[in-house]
């Protein structure tokens, strides 16, 4: 059985048919901005080839008029220009190269920076149906494909086209018949390169989709490799690496042999050429149909013929792995799973955190729904929690309330607003997030509070540490406020990372606040300073608990009961309690874990609160239920 990262990829597979003049053209409206400097290049690539063409003709010249005539004098002329043309080529290929090169980063620049806004914009539906490898090697793998091809292949392209052109027009007009002996070859060649330019693009997609693979592998088990060592999975999984290394392998070798067969046969059909010209030529010089500068030309033209060709071949595979890669990105980018605002959204001013559910229902997928004709409504400054079994429906209804989905039937009001007419953005920073897994991001504890947010002044993010208790422990830190993060915060301890969400929280003040209860233990000391955050932050805000411990609830003002995505109670503990219905049931199940797990009578564990995070920068905690 295969874990995700090493499952199907219809969507990947799927692609590779698109038509590669449709991608070209895609390509070309990233390119636009900058025709100027390709246009330029461009001339200095046509400079560049005039030098290069005019040398064989000056070596022409100098055997016919000087060399074969002993005639000396204007040698060194020619010698001169041959000279100077050596150093134009030169220069102007440093200068084609600079700029090719600078308008191909600035190219895949604009690119990669709009593959980013546009998963930015993307429901959590459309991360929570893709890997994040696969997601990663859109940004980096298949970007750099792109990288290569506006950096060398395009430019490189028409100057070798432009080449071809100018060497087969110059040999025509030298001599009619030594040229159509020559290129009768050009049939096969062009037949050869067809076969071996399918083949080719079969591998190079291949190799795409297989490197998406790995990196979801990759992702997976270095994320994961915690859980990999506690349960001795190295073997297995290492296994499983090896296997989706193997394919990419496969795919790389088959590319490499395409590759190398197709750059063989262009020298070797190069060699029969040069034979059929000295087999050709040569009977023309005896019959003095020919000068032997002449034939010289064409020797050295016809090699200059082959390079441009060679180089053709090369670039051939640099587009054809950026073709496979734009497929990709171009599926990325078209991708439409995104919450829409509305065209001219509500203001959401001086929320006073009233809430209500109306008949709402929503599914994960068209046929299961998972919400069924929900309907409740919160006073501003209550305090509910919504309790359930795991996949009751609890967390998606948060989901739905802060329009990470939107629901598919019903309506959710705050303020008595539906929330799909208010911008979403202005939605999300009314509410605040408390999720059980904190999201901490590399960087300092100051900009872990702020979160970027540059309205917010020194002070405050130092009052808002205060109230969550988090300042005095900041100031241990050599750096204090500027004491570096490692990513996701692994330098600190679970309940510093708490302490430091609830900062959060208070710093954005928001009106409402979500708390999903956590289950994990912190040391007593900071579970007390938890506590003390948790009720000063619930004061005069609208506050829904997600409650695992029932214990830990008794004192909100009213309980909600999910049951397979239905509001199935409601009332408060004492309430519930005499009701002896579903709520009843599960208090007793935990009092009897409860007492199963504790032997001797003790007191009741401190409750753990939650940790805090807005969502405005969701953490993207557990989706269970």
């Amino acid at each position: 059985m295969h874990g995700p990262g090493i499952g199907t990829y219809h969507e990947e597979e799927a692609l590779g048919k698109a038509y590669d003049a449709r991608l070209v053209k895609r390509l070309w409206q990233y390119m636009r901005p900058y025709k100027g400097r390709i246009m330029l290049s461009l001339f200095f690539l046509l400079i560049l080839s005039g030098f290069q063409l005019l040398q064989p003709y000056l070596v022409k010249r100098a055997i016919d008029e000087h060399i074969l005539a002993g005639e000396l004098r204007g040698l060194m002329l020619i010698v001169g220009i041959f000279f100077l043309a050596i150093i134009g080529e030169f220069f102007f290929g440093f200068l084609e190269s600079l700029i090719t090169s600078k308008t191909g980063q600035l190219v895949v620049f604009d690119l990669r920076i709009k593959i980013f806004r546009h998963l930015m914009t993307l429901s959590s539906r459309f991360f929570d149906r893709n890997p994040i490898g696969r997601l990663i090697t859109r940004l980096t793998t298949d970007v750099e494909a792109l990288e290569e091809m506006f950096a060398y292949g395009v430019v490189t392209i028409l100057g070798d086209i432009l080449k071809l052109v100018a060497i087969v027009v110059i040999l025509f007009a030298v001599d009619f018949k030594l040229s159509l002996v020559t290129f009768a070859i050009v049939p096969f060649l062009l037949i050869s390169t067809m076969f071996f330019r399918l083949k080719a693009r079969d591998a190079f997609r291949a190799i795409r989709l297989t490197l998406a693979r790995i990196n979801s592998v990759l992702h997976e088990n270095i994320t994961g490799m915690g859980i990999v060592q506690m349960f001795s999975r190295e073997r297995a999984n290492r296994r499983q690496f090896e296997q989706v290394n193997d394919n990419l392998l496969g795919s790389q070798l088959r590319s490499v042999f395409y590759e190398s067969g197709l750059s063989a046969l262009v020298e070797f059909i190069g060699s029969v050429g040069l034979a059929l010209i000295l087999w050709y030529g040569g009977g023309q010089i005896v019959r003095n149909t020919l000068t032997f500068g002449s034939l010289v030309l064409f020797i050295q033209l016809v090699e200059r013929f082959f390079e441009p060709i060679f180089s053709l071949s090369q670039q051939y595979t640099i587009m054809q792995s950026a073709m496979a890669a734009s497929e990709r990105i171009f599926k990325l980018l078209d991708s439409k799973d995104v919450i829409e605002d509305s065209p001219q959204p509500a203001p959401l001013d001086a929320v006073h955190g009233k809430i209500e559910f109306r008949n709402v229902g929503f599914g994960y997928k068209p046929d299961e729904p998972v919400i069924r004709d929900v309907s409740f409504k919160i006073k501003p400054g209550e305090k509910i929690a919504i309790v359930g079994a795991t996949g009751a429906g609890k967390t998606t209804l948060i989901k739905l309330l802060t329009r990470m989905y939107d629901v598919t039937a019903g309506s959710i009001l705050i303020d008595g607003k539906d929330i799909r007419g208010v911008d979403k953005h202005l939605l999300r920073r009314n509410i605040g997030m408390v999720l059980q897994d904190v999201f901490l991001f590399s960087g300092d504890i100051d900009y872990n509070i702020r979160l970027g947010n540059e309205a917010l002044s020194p002070e405050m993010v130092k009052a808002a540490a205060r109230k969550a208790n988090v300042d005095a422990f900041i100031n241990r830190f050599p750096g204090r406020y500027r004491e570096p993060i490692k990513e996701r915060g692994k330098n600190l301890s679970s309940g510093e990372r708490q302490l430091i969400s609830f900062a959060r929280a208070f710093a954005y003040e928001p009106k409402i606040l979500v708390l999903d209860e956590a289950t994990s233990n912190v040391d007593t000391t900071t579970e007390i300073l938890i506590q003390q955050a948790v009720r000063q932050l619930m004061q005069g805000r609208t506050s829904i608990v997600i409650a695992h411990r029932l214990s830990t609830i008794q004192g909100v003002d009213r309980i909600f009961v999910m049951h397979k995505g239905q509001l199935v109670e409601e009332g408060t503990h004492s309430e519930l309690m005499k009701r002896q219905g579903i709520y009843y049931r599960l208090y007793l199940l935990q009092y009897k874990e409860q007492e199963a797990s504790s032997p001797r009578p003790r007191p009741a564990s401190p409750r753990k609160p939650p940790t805090v995070v807005k969502t405005s920068r969701m953490d993207g905690g557990s989706d269970s239920d």
